[in-house]
């Protein structure tokens, strides 16, 4: 095996697709940005790349808000559409059929669709070339309640997440370790691996529970004859 040396590029892949919303609930706007990400843990720091021309480069400038919404397999058309066409000509929550939702500590709209929408305000805009770094702190985080588990820790593995890689879309693969999974403790992982367990059980116990009230309802049901009438 030998690697060969190619002139600089924009090479570092995958990343996520993410759909930027901005504007305001009255005049929603939303574009694709795969240059994103995280630079700072405490305050919470994110970063959008964004070309000059764009129109939601004027309306973040404007408006001093955005919001970084998490894609799914689901939304990549959606992702990709949004892409390609600009809010100057179009409505791209219409056209993507996606839905503007207000947040919490912000006037920029969310994504409903989306599974995470990071609330950002823009603390500086630098310009480097082609394109405008907006900074910005993250000030709030919504989160789809269908991806909490019992003890509410956020948990995607089921959300089908999105990744960009040179210019093609692919849906994430099986999780395969953690963090610290390299040097866990045998122990450990048995421990971990027995919670699991006990968190699987549970739930197939509950999935029968309910099953067998369901049936004992039906035939409740059935000897009152609500069930057979013409």
């Amino acid at each position: 095996m030998a690697k060969i040396t190619w002139k600089s590029g924009t090479m570092l892949a995958p990343l996520p697709p993410a759909l930027i919303s901005c504007g305001t609930m009255d005049k929603p706007n939303v574009m694709t940005a795969a240059w994103t990400g995280i630079v700072c843990t405490e305050p919470t720091l994110t970063y959008v790349s964004i070309r000059p021309s764009r129109y939601s480069n004027q309306l973040i400038r404007e408006t001093g808000e955005f919001v970084i919404n998490v894609p799914t397999v689901k939304l990549a058309k959606a992702v990709d559409l949004c892409g390609v066409k600009s809010g100057r000509q179009v409505d791209k929550f219409a056209l993507a059929k996606i839905t503007p939702a207000a947040c919490d500590k912000i006037s920029a709209p969310q994504v409903l669709e989306a599974p995470v929408s990071l609330e950002c305000k823009v603390k500086e805009i630098t310009s480097y070339g082609t394109h405008d770094v907006f900074l910005a702190e993250v000030v709030a985080v919504d989160i789809d309640d269908a991806y909490l588990t019992d003890a509410q820790a956020l948990d995607l593995s089921k959300a089908g997440l999105l990744a960009y890689a040179h210019g093609f879309y692919y849906a994430l693969g099986k999780q395969i370790g953690k963090f610290g999974w390299s040097v866990e403790k045998k122990s450990t992982k048995k421990k971990r691996a027995a919670r699991l367990q006990a968190e699987k059980s549970g739930k197939v116990q509950k999935a029968k529970s309910q099953t067998l009230r369901l049936k004992k309802t039906a035939v409740k049901r059935k000897k009152a004859g609500e069930y057979g009438r013409k």
